[in-house]
């Protein structure tokens, strides 16, 4: 029987790469074919995405395929949320994808809480308050002197642009559209009401649809370009969507670790809690799979330990600053949810900066700096833990932590410790693992979300943490 391959393009904050994925002897089969670097370029004092040169990496990763001979029967996009693409009425981009890191967005949360109370936004939402949220970014378009909505014709998260680049058909993804602030969570549609009392015109837009849609065909210029045909699926567009359909466990009581550049840490619901009591807890309702709700709580991630590395060693592997770390002593511990850890000029002086004002150890090197910033993790993911076993009524015995930080074996076993759970880590690639079960339930390979994951139980090896006393 010829196999068939489909094509995760899984593009994150920092990188993004094309992974076939494909089953073998019962076990679902991965392979890197391409990957690129990515990050937020400045322009003027202004960070933003550039979007062609991201979907140039998209055609080469899928060009790729068809070079070594394996040509996918679908594809589908996932990257980060709140950011987008605005279109005039010829579908040219008005302005830049700006990033979620810029500060165009301060005082903008000011700007919607004149129209809407900030506890009436989360009750109509369940979106927890980041300043990047789109609802935010669009209140900065609006009020910017070139007033770009009022120019616009479409608004299109970023997956759901490249969607449009690649098949010349605008659709919105559900999981995408939830990080917005902008969505009825019970509803699984845009909130209209609020869209109009915040002056954000209607018809920018568009209809949701589900994981699993057929998007449709390459566009006759992809097709000349890639040197094949294939769908374009919607997978759960958002990153973490995707990674939460790749947890290899079918228990209802397994809370996850989406461990990357953010760390976002979970579970997974039926029904959305948009109350006083979870908006206090900071506990945000996004969405997943099957209409399910992702009900978790974003932490600042490994993003910290990148730009420490980054700035200080970047050429020492993760691995290696990991076992440097591992051997500090240091016990001084950051809140990573500040938000001044979300964009420093200097993230080194930042941490030493926190330290020092909350009277702890400053960390002067290199491997002290990380040992503050994974116990600090580890010690948040603890807290956390305790305010969504609250919040749910339920205790869980396992976390699961997957996609690229579940390689971090020493934030791993501090994680075990702090928490005093079972931590069950991998698989790495649990992002775009999702977004291939999502593609093979829509191809009829798996039948139901419980046979996929059943699959990855089965094809991945997982390390476990104990904690230790």
């Amino acid at each position: 029987m010829e196999t068939k391959y489909h094509l995760a393009i899984d593009i994150g904050a920092s990188s993004g790469r094309h992974i076939l994925g494909c089953i073998r002897d019962s076990k679902l089969i991965l392979e890197e074919v391409y990957r690129f670097d990515n990050g937020m370029d400045e322009s003027d004092g202004t960070l933003y995405w550039d979007v062609d040169r991201l979907f140039a990496e998209v055609t080469e990763g899928m060009r790729r395929c068809r070079e070594i001979g394996k040509i996918p029967k679908t594809v589908a996009v996932d990257t980060w949320g709140v950011d987008y693409v605005l279109l005039d009425k010829d579908d040219n981009m008005i302005g830049k994808a700006i990033g979620y890191r810029d500060h165009r967005t301060e005082g903008m949360d000011g700007e919607v809480y004149k129209v809407i109370p900030e506890d009436e936004l989360y009750h109509r939402t369940g979106i927890q308050k980041a300043i990047y949220n789109t609802v935010f970014q669009l209140m900065a378009d609006k009020l910017c002197p070139e007033d770009k909505l009022s120019k616009a014709e479409t608004l299109l998260m970023i997956p759901d642009y490249f969607n449009f680049r690649l098949t010349g058909k605008k659709m919105q993804e559900y999981s995408e559209a939830s990080t917005s602030g902008l969505l009825d969570p019970a509803g699984r549609d845009w909130d209209r009401d609020l869209i109009r009392m915040l002056g954000y015109p209607q018809k920018i837009f568009q209809e949701i649809s589900m994981p699993g849609t057929i998007v449709g065909r390459l566009s006759e210029e992809v097709r000349g370009l890639v040197g094949y045909d294939c769908n374009v699926v919607l997978a759960p567009s958002h990153d973490t969507a995707s990674a939460v359909l790749a947890v290899p466990s079918n228990d209802g009581r397994t809370c996850y670790i989406s461990s990357g550049t953010w760390s976002l840490m979970g579970v997974e619901l039926d029904a959305p809690d948009c109350s006083e009591k979870s908006r206090l807890a900071d506990i945000t309702n996004e969405g997943g799979y099957g209409g399910k709700i992702t009900y978790l709580t974003n932490i600042m991630g490994l993003w910290m330990i990148q730009s420490i590395r980054n700035s200080l060693a970047p050429d020492m592997s993760y691995s290696k600053l990991c076992s440097l770390a591992s051997e500090e002593t240091i016990k001084s511990i950051v809140d990573c949810r500040d938000p001044a850890f979300l964009s420093p000029k200097d993230m080194a002086e930042e941490v030493r900066k926190q330290c020092a004002l909350t009277g702890q150890e400053v960390p002067e090197t290199l491997p002290a700096l990380a040992a503050v910033v994974y116990n600090s993790l580890a010690k948040c993911y603890a807290d956390r833990l305790s305010l969504i076993e609250e919040m749910t009524g339920c205790r869980y015995d396992r976390i699961h932590i997957i996609g690229g930080g579940s390689n971090a074996a020493y934030l791993n076993e501090l994680t075990a410790k702090y928490t005093k759970r079972t931590v069950i880590a991998g698989p790495g690639e649990a992002t775009a693992t999702g977004n291939i079960l999502s593609q093979m339930i829509a191809d009829g390979v798996f039948e139901t979300v419980r046979e996929a994951r059943k699959c990855v139980m089965d094809s991945f090896e997982v390390s476990v943490f104990e904690p230790v006393s």
